[in-house]
């Protein structure tokens, strides 16, 4: 038997949500230990002088504990 725990995270590129959620991924994974997926939660962006500046995503993390 296995049990999973789930951790909602943020994360945000200047380049995309593809990269906002690759950079979220990689980080989880240096702090949490069996990594098995992501949910997309929401997206949002930052705008500046009228310009989309940053790409925000948040994700649901699901880890299996040990």
């Amino acid at each position: 038997m296995s049990v999973a725990r789930i951790t909602e995270i943020s994360s945000i590129s200047s380049k995309s949500f593809e990269d906002a959620v690759v950079q979220g991924i990689d980080r989880a994974n240096k702090t949490l230990k069996n990594v098995k997926g992501a949910w997309l939660k929401d997206q949002e962006v930052t705008v500046e002088n009228g310009k989309v500046s940053g790409y925000k995503v948040i994700l649901k993390v699901t880890f299996v504990l040990e």
